[in-house]
């Protein structure tokens, strides 16, 4: 795939579509393709690692278990969903494909080095 809108799926279609762009230690790349599609009742994604989503086409609704409301998405929104937060897909746009870019990390400290930690310095 070299376009995030190569290869969508029909408007019909029943699954979901998952494409992994990119994967590096810690880090994951995927296009999401929603058409109509929302988690099952009940259900709550609790991932261990980050993700950060663009919505780049369609629109949804993105609820936390920890905000009352859930937050509409349209083109061009992107959210940062720590690690462990409990979230959930309560609606996609099913008249045209909703189009997600999700970039999935890993939170683990950061080693930093000095000058005074190699020898000789």
């Amino acid at each position: 795939m070299d376009s995030i809108f190569a290869g969508l799926p029909r408007s019909t279609a029943t699954d979901e579509q998952f494409s992994e762009l990119l994967k590096r230690p810690g880090l994951r790349i995927e296009r999401i393709v929603s058409t109509g599609q929302s988690s099952p009742a009940g259900f709550w994604y609790d991932q261990p690692d980050g993700e950060w989503v663009l919505l780049i086409q369609g629109a949804a609704r993105l609820r936390f278990a920890d905000e009352a409301e859930a937050r509409h998405l349209k083109a061009g929104d992107f959210v940062d969903i720590a690690p462990h937060r409990r979230h959930r897909v309560e609606w996609t746009t099913p008249d045209q494909p909703t189009i997600w870019l999700a970039v999935h990390y890993s939170v683990q400290p950061m080693h930093h080095k000095f000058l005074s930690d190699f020898p000789g310095t």
